[in-house]
C-alpha cells in the first residue's frame, strides 16, 4: 500500500510518501507561503521515489486544530488530488500527529492557539494505536484538563508559548517536554495508512478540517474582556 501525507497546519510544510511501512518525508519552515511551495514538494518527493500520484491508494492530511489558512490549504489540495485520480482520504489529528512522533507511551499535546489559549489532547499507546484520554479541545492552559497518573510526556508548541502554566497545571505528571515538536506528515502518514487498512477511508468530500474555535474576531469589547 502506498500513501500519500501531508500537514501546513503550522508554518512548517511537509509532505510524505508512506510505502509498506516505510517513510520518506520532507519539511521546511515556510511561513505563510504553504500555497506556493506544496505542490512543488508533493511533485519532488514522487520524483525521489519514482512514482506518480496515481500510483498511490490514498492521501491522509492534517485536518487540525492549526492554523485555520493553513488547514483549509491542506483541506483544498487534498481534496484536488483524491477527486483527479478517484483515490480515499483520511483526515489526521494533528495533536494525534504529535503523539505517533513523540515516541512516548504517555502524550499531553498541546498547540499554541494565540489569545492566550492552547489546543490539547491527551493519548495513551495502546495495542499498537492510540487511546484519546483528552478529547482535542480548546483552552486556556491554566485550564488544560486533567490527566490521570504520571509518565506523561508534554509535545508542542503550546509548551513552548505556556510552559510555566501547564507545569504548574501538571505538576509532577511531566517526564519530559518537546516544545519545539510541530505535526510533520511522516506521522500523519502513518496514521492514515492504519485508518485505510482498516478500510476508513473516506470520500474526498470529506477532506474536511476540524476547527475548535468558532470564533477568531474579537469586539474591542471582547479583547478588553480578555
Amino acid at each position: 500500500m502506498r500513501i500519500l501525507a501531508l500537514d501546513t497546519s503550522t508554518e512548517y510544510c511537509s509532505v510524505a510518501l508512506w510505502q509498506d511501512g516505510a517513510v520518506m518525508e520532507r519539511c521546511e519552515l515556510v511561513g505563510q507561503k504553504h500555497s506556493e511551495v506544496l505542490i512543488a514538494m508533493l511533485d519532488a518527493l514522487l520524483k525521489d521515489a519514482g512514482l506518480r500520484v496515481q500510483d498511490m491508494d490514498g492521501i491522509a492530511f492534517g485536518k487540525g486544530p492549526g492554523s485555520f489558512t493553513g488547514v483549509r490549504i491542506a483541506c483544498g489540495a487534498v481534496q484536488g488530488l483524491a477527486l483527479g485520480v478517484g483515490f480515499p482520504v483520511a483526515g489526521v489529528c494533528t495533536l494525534e500527529a504529535l503523539a505517533q512522533a513523540s515516541g512516548k507511551m504517555r502524550v499531553i499535546a498541546a498547540l499554541d492557539a494565540r489569545m492566550g489559549e492552547i489546543y490539547h489532547a491527551a493519548y495513551e499507546k495502546y495495542d499498537g494505536g492510540w487511546d484519546i484520554v483528552g478529547e482535542p479541545s480548546l483552552c486556556k492552559p491554566e485550564d488544560a484538563p486533567r490527566v490521570p497518573g504520571a509518565d506523561w510526556f508534554g509535545m508542542g508548541s503550546g509548551f513552548a508559548a505556556h510552559g510555566e502554566a501547564l507545569q504548574l497545571r501538571y505538576g509532577g505528571q511531566l517526564q519530559g517536554v518537546d516544545g519545539a515538536a510541530v505535526p510533520k506528515a511522516g506521522a500523519i502518514a502513518q496514521l492514515g495508512a492504519a485508518q485505510f487498512a482498516l478500510g476508513l477511508g473516506a470520500d474526498a468530500a470529506e477532506a474536511l478540517p476540524l476547527y475548535l474555535r468558532d470564533k477568531v474576531a474579537l469586539k474591542t469589547s471582547e479583547r478588553e474582556q480578555r
